[in-house]
């Protein structure tokens, strides 16, 4: 019902004064800007398959019959939310974004959420590249529907999706668009922008304005372990109490009883001693290790752990987390 609510909104916010519920896609186009190339018109059964596939991993097809799962091993919200996640849509700044995610009671993940995607100009972006390789991140940087297949078949270790499944993810992304409101936009704001819808000359300079309250990519910047897995990252104290933010709503999110990993974690000593017994050690067990480079699928074994870029999750919180894991080795 609320998709359906969703879609109907987006129908009926198209053309006219903007507002606050307009979605800013909506706001650009009547600003003179072309639509995208992944826009689609609103569809609320395609949008109720692709949140489907999202959030569960497969949908029905036009006949009635559950399809296979995309994967195997995850869904979508393994590595992504699909609410906003950054208190400051300008900044993907993982410092901001732990308490926010807390209040919220939403995970702290690899992925950038899916709230927003289709307002972005570019994905798999920065040092993507050097993890995937220039020929399959130069399809999915600039297109999305490219972009929703590489997330399949390699980060997901899943299947091809077909061209009908991806349009219906897109059309669930596409409720999942920014408005007005969610770029903070006030009524001076938005007379502004109304004034400006009868001034031609004066649109280019308003979307350029419009886009200044969001950023138009996700950044991705991957850093090192540190030279010394034993003395951590030079100049960093760790604090537990974020540390323990970080674990709950980071760790815990795959590696919980019940979670997609096969390592599983929980909140008893054992876990922690081993952690901890970790830490300086070469291993993939090492935080260090598995946060910076993460781990690959390998023959007979294709589930992995994504690393985390700088953007999600910071040196700082890394020895956070690590300060956490030493108390409760303690205990």
């Amino acid at each position: 019902m609320l998709l359906v609510l969703a879609v109907t909104l987006l129908l009926s916010a198209v053309e006219g004064s903007l507002v606050g519920s307009t979605p800013v896609a909506s706001a650009l186009r009547q600003l003179g800007e072309p639509a995208p190339a992944h826009y689609l018109p609103p569809n609320a059964e395609s949008a109720r398959k692709g949140r489907e596939i999202v959030l569960e991993g497969r949908t029905t097809d036009a006949k009635g019959r559950r399809t296979d799962f995309v994967s195997k091993y995850y869904s979508c919200t393994s590595c992504h939310n699909i609410e906003r996640e950054d208190p400051d849509l300008r900044f993907s700044d993982p410092e901001a974004r732990l308490p926010y995610v807390k209040a919220k009671g939403i995970p702290f993940l690899q992925g950038s959420t899916f709230r927003g995607i289709v307002n972005r100009e570019s994905w798999y972006n920065d040092d993507y590249v050097r993890k995937y390789g220039a020929d399959k991140i130069g399809r999915a940087h600039g297109d999305l529907r490219e972009a929703i297949q590489l997330c399949a078949v390699e980060c997901s270790q899943g299947r091809p999706m077909e061209a009908w499944e991806i349009d219906a993810v897109l059309a669930y992304f596409w409720t999942l668009q920014f408005t007005l409101d969610d770029l903070g936009l006030g009524p001076t704001d938005l007379e502004k922008l109304n004034q400006g819808l009868a001034v031609p000359e004066q649109r280019d300079s308003l979307r350029q304005w419009l886009r200044s309250f969001y950023a138009q990519q996700s950044p991705a910047h991957f850093y090192d372990s540190p030279p010394s897995k034993q003395d951590g990252y030079p100049g960093l104290s760790g604090n537990p109490s974020r540390g323990k933010d970080l674990y709950e709503l980071s760790c815990l999110h795959c590696h919980q009883a019940g979670g997609v990993s096969h390592y599983p974690l929980g909140n008893d000593q054992l876990s922690f001693r081993h952690l901890n017994k970790m830490i300086p050690k070469d291993s993939h067990f090492s935080l260090y290790q598995i946060i910076a480079y993460g781990t690959y699928a390998i023959p007979g074994h294709r589930p992995y752990m994504p690393h985390y870029p700088a953007e999600r999750m910071s040196k700082q919180q890394v020895e956070d987390l690590r300060a956490y894991i030493e108390l409760r080795a303690k205990k």
